[in-house]
């Protein structure tokens, strides 16, 4: 197994289009790392240097310490699993996973060893004289990924591999896909515009937007102490709302409430403000029962009921209107408000994020001093 080292990569392509600006990465060996955010945001291009199948502008990539971006591709000693699997159609499950071991020239006794070895890790060992027409999509990602591990190689890399199957699958599939790489401690690069992929899956998290990276952190970090707007508003299910605020002689004021800002250094006077949605609760009386909570009027705009739960979006009241403009997000157990009804949300001041209204940096997080 090797670490990877990505060092001030950027990719242009033709005079005016950038994919990648200044990325500055370091996966350790065995390590479990997501490269998350929305398409177009130069995630796949990013794996697809890490493969060799791109080649940077500039910078450089570095595997097991050693620089290889003079190396095909094919000589990384990487494997890449894609997003439609691409499986030899007239091959078996068996001659699919032989296939690379094959081109390399690998004895055939070691080749007959390892797909066994590969087969019975992902359970697939019934599915070996089958071919991809007669797997469903779920078997058909293991295959795609025994025909990767059975190289052995330094590195993993997948490429949204989950995005083909549906939601009940999506699931099974990632805990499974988890659960091998831990088994085979191969170093792995994973990429998703799923935030809930990410956070259930990775050691750390990449988040990346415009062709460079916002934030590197574990998950549970990456969701409670977001050090963007972007990063916040993008991590989570549901993920926080950014609401338009302004601040004045140390006091936070959206709609027709305030809230004293304890220990906060200087602000701007406009600012935009984020609250944890599962930190957050309705009341029924304006009353906070936590000392220090933000406490504003609202009212329920929609419900979404999930079963156990409901996710609510509410408007806070501004000048006694709702401000449909700047809805809040709240998570909410039980029977939930009916949609109109108008209450009161209460939220710690730890729940509470304070970022630029412009370049979107935070600026203050409730209960730091």
């Amino acid at each position: 197994m090797a670490g990877v080292e990505l060092i001030e990569i950027a990719k242009t392509f033709g005079a005016d289009v950038t994919a990648l600006r200044d990325v500055t990465l370091s996966v350790n060996d065995g390590e479990f790392v997501v490269l998350l955010g929305p398409s177009g945001c130069g995630k796949s291009t990013l794996l697809r240097i890490v493969a060799g199948l791109e080649k940077p502008t500039t910078g450089t990539v570095a595997i097991d310490g050693r620089a290889v971006n003079d190396v095909p591709g094919k000589r990384r000693d990487v494997a890449m699993v894609f997003q439609n699997y691409a499986l030899y159609p007239q091959m078996t499950v068996a001659e699919n996973m032989a296939f690379p071991l094959r081109i390399r020239k690998h004895p055939k006794e070691e080749v007959a060893r390892r797909i066994s070895e590969v087969a019975s890790l992902l359970e697939i060992d019934e599915l070996l004289a089958r071919k991809p027409g007669a797997l469903s999509g779920g078997q058909q990602q293991r295959v795609a990924m025994a025909r990767a591990l059975v190289r052995d190689p330094a590195v993993l890399l997948m490429d949204e591999p989950l995005s083909n199957l549906d939601a009940r699958l999506r699931d099974q599939t990632r805990k499974e896909i988890r659960r091998l790489q831990r088994a085979a401690g191969v170093t792995t690069i994973y990429v998703t515009h799923d935030q809930a992929e990410a956070l259930t899956m990775a050691d750390r998290v990449v988040v990346m937007r415009d062709g460079a990276i916002s934030q590197i952190a574990a998950p549970v970090d990456l969701y409670r102490y977001p050090t963007s707007a972007f990063v916040a508003s993008f991590v989570g299910s549901p993920p926080r709302s950014l609401m338009a605020a302004s601040t004045r002689r140390g006091t936070l004021a959206v709609g027709d409430a305030s809230m004293d800002l304890d220990g906060a250094p200087p602000l701007p006077e406009v600012v935009s403000v984020a609250i944890r949605p599962d930190a957050a609760r309705l009341v029924e009386t304006d009353v906070p029962s936590t000392a220090g909570a933000f406490n504003l009027e609202v009212e329920v705009d929609l419900a979404e009921p999930l079963g156990s739960e409901t996710l609510l979006e509410v408007a806070p009241i501004a000048g006694g209107a709702p401000d449909t403009a700047n809805l809040i997000r709240v998570r909410v157990s039980g029977e939930a408000p009916r949609v109109g009804g108008r209450l009161w949300l209460e939220a710690p001041a730890g729940a509470i994020e304070i970022f630029d209204a412009g370049d979107g940096r935070l600026l203050w997080r409730g209960g730091e001093r």
